[in-house]
């Protein structure tokens, strides 16, 4: 038999998948712990992501969500968290197994690991916070942003309409909300953050000046190609940068929690020799950025 006829079972699921880094993450951890867990990367689309669900068995611990699948696997799930329950998006499923009955609970570890991402830096409190984008990723920034005390998030994205549903999230989290197109000006709008959730190699099609990038800090969840566009501007401006493998660093942590314990609130034994190796796993220091040489 192999590794994976055997062990204790789990999975990143998406399309795209094969760029992911959530296995050397997790295996690192796994290894800090002593737990002889296999963990791959399965390309599931929204199709196929039901009767993957379904076919699971008693070897299956649990499921790491990546796009397109945050927001579609809600209906499979018997139970999820307060977070992804008001972000409509998760990125975490636990089986608990009695017998040949399972119970799936859901959860968004996102929202957290955006937070403690930025912590790492010492970003622990914002007032006015720019999200670009309007996806699940997006609505997990906004809910971060009321979360380090912000007051206010504006939204840019291609076509304002399609990101309404943003705009009651915002209000649920106590933040004043603006949304606009790409191309509308915003030298006016106050910025103390931005989060950018376009993805890895896409084209940015906003422009912020040098001033901006010098005084906000910057957090990509991009981070494949790294550095992104708006990454190395404004690395070029001399700004704070974080890449998104910080945050997957971050969220993945809480997954561990998760799978390991139940429990995304019960820090693991030894955490932060778990920390530290999982940073390393992906050549990142104790801030989340890149160490010299990667």
């Amino acid at each position: 038999m192999s590794r994976l006829d055997t062990a204790t079972r789990l999975a990143v699921l998406g399309s795209p998948i094969s760029h992911s880094k959530s296995p050397e993450l997790h295996l690192a951890a796994y290894e800090v712990l002593g737990l002889p867990w296999a963990y791959e990367r399965v390309e599931i689309d929204d199709q196929a992501l039901a009767p993957f669900i379904e076919s699971r068995d008693a070897s299956w611990r649990g499921l790491s969500l990546t796009m397109p699948l945050k927001q579609t696997i809600q209906p499979l799930l018997d139970q999820v968290d307060r977070i992804g329950s008001l972000t409509g998006a998760v990125n975490t499923v636990l089986f608990e197994w009695g017998g040949d009955a399972v119970h799936r609970s859901g959860f968004n570890t996102d929202v957290p690991g955006i937070v403690r991402a930025l912590n790492a830096v010492g970003v622990e409190t914002v007032r006015h916070v720019h999200v670009l984008g309007g996806g699940a990723t997006a609505a997990s920034a906004i809910v971060a942003a009321g979360e380090l005390g912000a007051e206010s998030v504006q939204v840019s994205v291609r076509t304002p309409q399609r990101a309404e549903s943003l705009r009651p999230l915002a209000a649920a989290v106590g933040l004043t909300f603006s949304i606009g197109a790409f191309d509308e000006p915003h030298a006016d709008e106050p910025t103390d953050l931005v989060v950018s959730t376009l993805p890895g190699g896409a084209e940015v099609p906003i422009t912020f000046d040098a001033a901006l990038r010098a005084h906000a800090p910057l957090l990509d969840v991009a981070y494949e190609p790294w550095p992104t566009q708006l990454g190395a501007a404004w690395a070029d401006a001399g700004g704070t940068v974080l890449g998104g493998l910080a945050m997957l660093v971050h969220q993945a942590l809480l997954q561990v929690r998760i799978f390991a314990g139940g429990d995304p609130f019960a820090p693991l034994a030894d955490e932060a020799s778990v920390l530290a190796a999982m940073l390393a796993a992906v050549g990142l220091g104790a801030d989340g950025r890149p160490r010299d040489g990667h």
